[in-house]
């Protein structure tokens, strides 16, 4: 069985259903448990990998071609049976589960997926699988992935000391990587586990059931209120209350207010005193905004909070209803709460939206970014330009 050489992970036919998560990323560069998508497959396989995704993102997440690739769905969660399988594959085979192209083998870009299916040999993939095909799966999935990153990045390795000003159940699933700091606080990880990444901190006075990540240089605030499975990651930001959630990166809840069963893209802030619902006062399963559809469609939850695209903020005392969709770069304030679906670079609350004019989002981008030492770049500005002529039709409604 020949390993891996050149991965390369391409967006799927998911990819509608995620936005608008995927307005700026590749379908594999979602985070789920600890890591990225694209960080598992390059941890389990080995291989270099890089993405194939539209070209507008193309730029930030070039794609790297070799003579021989394998081209890999990028919603797919990786284990070790599915690598196993796809490194059997040889040329001219691809790898199906009914009709989900899981991976193939090619020597240039097809492109279009399609001739895959007419031209290569199909093999049926016969084990389970986990599959990011929606936002709300990424924080109903959290649990099980993130178990499952805890045990490959731990494994073999031993965690920095705990410091005995805090109170632990079951220490032996706490995990602090180097430079990580955390006095003062409960912590419950007879739950799940609970990982510290490089550089994080769990202030004083901070309680967490997990199981938890809190990725490198991220920090959990004084009286933090955090229950699993809940993703922190890089350099977020989180005070309050949490609960089943994922913050992607570089996004911030500081303050006091509550966030379930959600979802949020990086550069996010929500305001202090933020809430969302995720459940109906009616307890009916909760509907949510699909750019695929059109329409609200059903998720089969009970639970379902916020889901909220890159560079999007809320301002103080912002109320979120169950089920809430917010595209990217939308800025909401204001009493009451707003309508279930905010397009991106939508400006408003409850009582109305007009258009957030680009040259306004683009300046505050780069002060956010230049406060975590990054640029917000021609790169940066591009995407979100594009994003913005993508979705004025949903700012016309």
């Amino acid at each position: 069985m020949a390993a891996i050489k050149n991965l390369i992970l391409f967006d799927g036919p998911f990819r509608e259903n995620l936005l608008p998560l995927t307005y700026t990323r590749p379908t594999a560069l979602l985070r789920v448990g600890i890591t990225t998508i694209i960080e598992k497959w390059q941890s389990l396989s080995g291989a270099a990998c890089s993405t194939q995704t539209l070209e507008y993102l193309s730029e930030k997440f070039p794609m790297h071609l070799e003579d021989t690739n394998t081209f890999v769905n990028g919603s797919l969660i990786p284990d070790e049976k599915l690598v196993h399988a796809i490194e059997a594959l040889k040329d001219g085979e691809a790898l199906v589960s009914g009709n989900i192209l899981l991976a193939y083998t090619a020597t240039t870009n097809l492109g279009d997926h399609n001739p895959v299916l007419a031209n290569h040999t199909l093999l049926e993939y016969e084990h389970a699988l986990l599959c990011i095909q929606n936002p709300w799966d990424i924080f109903t999935l959290n649990d099980a992935v993130l178990r499952d990153d805890f045990r490959r990045i731990t494994a073999g390795r031993k965690s920095q000391p705990l410091s005995a000003t805090n109170t632990f159940l079951g220490a032996d699933q706490v995990f602090m990587e180097e430079g990580a700091r955390c006095e003062c606080a409960i912590i419950n990880a007879t739950t799940g586990p609970v990982y510290i990444g490089k550089d994080a901190e769990i202030m004083e006075g901070v309680v967490v059931r997990g199981p938890l990540a809190l990725c490198e240089h991220a920090a959990l605030k004084m009286g933090a209120k955090i229950y699993g499975a809940t993703t922190l990651g890089p350099h977020c930001k989180v005070g309050g209350e949490v609960h089943n959630s994922v913050l992607t990166g570089y996004s911030s809840k500081a303050h006091d207010g509550y966030l379930g069963n959600a979802v949020l893209g990086e550069w996010c802030n929500l305001g202090a005193d933020t809430n969302n619902s995720n459940l109906k006062n009616n307890y009916e399963k909760v509907k949510v905004w699909s750019y695929k559809t059109g329409r609200f469609v059903p998720t089969g939850l009970q639970f379902c909070g916020l889901i909220m695209g890159d560079h999007s903020k809320s301002g103080i005392n912002t109320m979120f209803n169950t089920g809430t969709v917010v595209g990217v770069s939308a800025n909401i304030f204001g009493s009451g709460f707003p309508r279930n679906f905010v397009p991106s670079f939508s400006w408003g609350g409850s009582s109305g939206f007009i258009e957030y004019k680009t040259q306004k989002a683009f300046e505050t981008a780069k002060v956010v970014m230049e406060r975590r030492g990054l640029e917000f770049d021609a790169c940066e500005q591009a995407i979100l330009a594009k994003v913005f002529e993508l979705t004025a039709e949903y700012r016309k409604k």
